[in-house]
């Protein structure tokens, strides 16, 4: 499980994809002093496993429905990805919980800096289905970084970020129509599927505990 609170930026090394096996290798240099093989690691949002690791990278293995659903599809040599490692169980919830498994991908349309301010403001395109899931002052993770939601307008949704976010993250090297990986609160799809239950069903505490929460 992740929080959404990037802790490093890595750069893609290499980009395997020929014969059935796609391998991403990356470059960091504070994470990969914590990795071990096996662990899991949040890739721009995308829970991956390290199969191989060196002191200056890491490597992971995708799989085909990972490839085709995330935003890696287009990424590129030397591209710059979002890192985060599991949340230690002693850790503090900095962000909203995330599993690092992508819903979909959205369309990045422009991060503009606010006028008169040190702020900027990220929009961004999402998928129709998605869109029932996210609302205002709501949270979502847009390329593996948790985000608060300041508005919504149909399919389009905007996000206030602050000089900190645009400075730890890879959203500065975003281009107009690149897709971003997006997970939405895992919360809203557990209720929606408890008001899709019978007639008689209704959200309590109690159904809400039992649920995990």
């Amino acid at each position: 499980m992740f929080t959404g609170i990037i802790e490093e930026v890595g750069q893609v090394k290499h980009i395997e994809n020929a014969s059935g096996r796609c391998r991403l290798t990356v470059a960091c240099s504070r994470l990969v002093q914590e990795l071990k093989k096996g662990d899991s690691i949040a890739v721009s949002g995308v829970c991956l496993t390290a199969v191989e690791i060196t002191s200056s990278s890491f490597a992971a293995d995708l799989a085909e429905e990972t490839w085709k659903r995330t935003s890696f599809s287009r990424i590129q040599e030397h591209a710059q990805i979002n890192l985060e490692l599991p949340m230690r169980a002693n850790g503090r919830f900095g962000g909203h919980i995330v599993q690092g498994h992508v819903d979909g991908t959205g369309k990045f349309l422009a991060l503009e800096k606010i006028k008169g301010g040190d702020d900027y403001r990220l929009r961004i395109e999402i998928p129709h289905d998605l869109a029932r899931y996210v609302i205002s002052k709501g949270s979502l993770c847009i390329e593996g970084i948790s985000l608060t939601v300041a508005q919504v307008e149909g399919t389009q949704v905007t996000v206030a970020i602050i000089p900190h976010t645009a400075e730890i993250t890879n959203l500065k090297s975003l281009r107009p129509n690149d897709p971003v990986n997006l997970e939405v609160d895992m919360i809203a799809k557990y209720a929606e599927k408890m008001m899709r239950g019978d007639a008689a069903s209704s959200i309590t505490v109690e159904r809400l505990v039992e649920a995990g929460f």
